[in-house]
């Protein structure tokens, strides 16, 4: 019974062995081959055998998308309306151009002064995209122009007004009273803005897009009295009856006069000589002290002597007389008494418009 038991253990243990040997075999052979490489199929009558369909695979076509080229440069050295853009794209070149465009001018008037106006202020306006279309074609190193196009009412109306603020008159020298003595006060030149010349050299510097330092026209105005021309005056010292003459603040000579009475004094204060007589008539003044006088032709018994110079002052001149005994006393109507010959001395030195001081000293 033992040794029947182990032949059919040994039975079982040879057919496990084979069956492993067929299934190694079948891993190691592809499905549908042989061992000697041929094909093979395997028909029951349970299964059908399916065939898969065989797909064509077409020839691929590789399209290239053209890549944009690179954007045109402006060549080397041109330049737009003064601004260089060489080498720049049109896009800079417009952006570069249109800044220089926008800075304001300086505008130097005389020496000291300065003004600053925007171009867009004057209404002035440029084609950059026709300036920049032009130097994308030109040659290097070429100036093509800036188009601008400016409005000469509005630069007439900006200058107009600055013009109110730069324009100034002249002061002419004078002679004004300190204490007893005349001294001069200074003059001083004045300007005027021209506008006519002022506005052509803006609107050049607009369409030529400079933006240097523009300098506008001003002219001068000198005054027609300076400190070495302020001429003669005179001052009278009505209390110690004289009469001082000066020229350009210089005393040159001094005479004794009369003056006028108590009952009519020689008025004080800063006056002018308005005429000036030769061999006058004399009139009555509207007054009790001439009362029932008439006029006098001229002579030697003419009580205004030879010589009238009138003052600003109503019936009050310097002037001659007949009474030299009357001099350096206050004797007149209110006039300023001379001796004659000293009248007409003076008489050649003044003229019409010469300052006349009267102080109470």
């Amino acid at each position: 019974m033992r040794l029947r038991a182990r032949a059919v253990i040994g039975g079982l243990l040879a057919v496990c062995a084979l069956l492993g040997l067929a299934a190694a075999f079948a891993v190691a052979a592809p499905a549908g081959l042989s061992d000697t490489g041929t094909s093979t199929s395997s028909t029951s009558s349970t299964e059908s055998t399916t065939t898969e369909p065989t797909t064509t695979t077409e020839p691929t076509t590789t399209t290239n998308t053209p890549v944009p080229p690179r954007q045109a440069r402006i060549a080397d050295g041109v330049s737009i309306g003064h601004v260089d853009v060489g080498g720049m794209t049109p896009e800079r070149a417009e952006a570069t151009v249109r800044r220089a465009f926008a800075r304001p001018l300086v505008l130097v008037i005389g020496t000291t002064a300065e003004a600053t106006v925007g171009p867009g202020w004057l209404d002035t306006e440029a084609d950059f995209t026709k300036a920049v279309s032009r130097a994308r074609v030109a040659r290097p190193g070429a100036s093509v122009p800036l188009d601008v196009t400016v409005s000469r009412a509005r630069i007439r109306s900006y200058l107009d007004r600055l013009g109110q603020r730069v324009d100034r008159a002249p002061v002419d020298a004078k002679l004004v009273l300190r204490g007893i003595v005349p001294v001069a006060t200074p003059s001083r030149p004045g300007r005027r803005l021209n506008r006519v010349v002022s506005a052509s050299t803006v609107r050049v510097a607009l369409k030529t897009n400079e933006r240097g330092r523009v300098a506008l026209t001003v002219t001068p105005l000198p005054p027609e009295v300076t400190d070495g021309k302020l001429g003669p005056a005179i001052v009278i010292l009505r209390s110690s009856n004289r009469l001082r003459f000066y020229v350009n603040a210089k005393l040159v000579r001094t005479f004794g006069v009369a003056t006028g009475q108590s009952a009519y004094p020689t008025p004080l204060g800063s006056f002018t000589i308005v005429v000036k007589e030769k061999d006058p008539w004399w009139y009555p003044p509207p007054s009790p002290w001439a009362a029932n006088e008439q006029p006098v032709p001229p002579g030697p018994g003419n009580p205004l002597g030879t010589r009238w110079m009138g003052l600003s002052a109503p019936y009050v001149g310097i002037h001659g007389t007949p009474d030299a005994a009357s001099i350096g006393y206050s004797a007149s109507h209110g006039c300023i008494r001379m001796r004659i010959p000293d009248a007409e001395w003076l008489f050649q030195q003044v003229k019409i418009g010469t300052p006349v001081f009267i102080v109470a000293h």
